[in-house]
């Protein structure tokens, strides 16, 4: 009885808070119902939007606040993964797309890969790919790719479900312009060979899609005694 009346009074208010008067939260509220699929497929796509707008690209304000009942809505609980797709401009230039596909759970092999290519033989502007994948992709797959006319980059969708620079200890970065490089590398009379690296396989390069020989700044914070800057080459 007592647990039944604690659940009304913050469940049952008739306004759907989802909260109790003493700050703490409802767990009834939180139970998620729904499938396990849905609610990946979920996360790794918000994580793709929130990437994408990271690497500045034109993302729809709807995307990054729709929440998981709004997906299940428009794409039910066993998505059609050809409406899962993305494709948006980048923000400089609106006239370079980039399309992101989500992948089956089947082995994908060179005919996946052949079969993938011919659909977007004739999409006009496309100057980048990311393939999400469930399953394994074969070593001549991967040797494919490099028939695409533009780097196509592949995540694990099990990697997308969390966007791990939400971290709480996850440092500040900035891409350095090709100017703002030179700059830097002027100013402390350096080659780009000389700063510290970063590996281009890292899973922040990975995140905002850094190629080599770029340089990025890294603030850590360390409040309440301030921060540390320091700048990272891509090898």
């Amino acid at each position: 009885m007592d647990e039944k009346m604690g659940e009304e009074s913050c469940c049952g208010n008739g306004i759907g808070d989802s909260w109790f008067k003493d700050g703490t939260h409802c767990i009834a509220n939180t139970v998620d119902n729904g499938g396990i699929e849905s609610k990946r497929f979920y996360l790794a796509r918000t994580t793709v939007f929130e990437m994408l707008r990271d690497r500045d690209y034109l993302v729809p304000e709807a995307e990054l606040s729709r929440s998981l009942s709004e997906f299940r809505a428009v794409f039910g609980e066993k998505q059609d993964l050809d409406l899962l797709r993305i494709c948006v401009p980048l923000r400089s230039n609106p006239k370079k797309k980039i399309l992101v596909v989500f992948m089956g759970t089947e082995p994908i092999t060179v005919k996946s890969i052949r079969a993938l290519h011919s659909q977007i033989a004739n999409n006009v502007g496309l100057h980048g790919m990311i393939l999400v994948l469930q399953s394994k992709m074969n070593h001549f797959a991967q040797k494919e790719l490099a028939t695409f006319p533009f780097t196509v980059e592949t995540f694990p969708v099990r990697d997308l479900l969390v966007n791990i620079t939400k971290h709480i200890q996850q440092p500040k970065i900035e891409i350095l312009t090709k100017e703002e490089k030179e700059q830097l590398l002027k100013k402390h009379v350096l080659e780009d060979k000389q700063l510290p690296y970063l590996q281009e396989k890292d899973s922040f390069a990975r995140y905002y899609g850094l190629k080599k020989k770029q340089v990025v700044k890294i603030t850590y914070s360390k409040d309440p005694v301030g921060s540390f800057v320091t700048y990272r080459c891509i090898i």
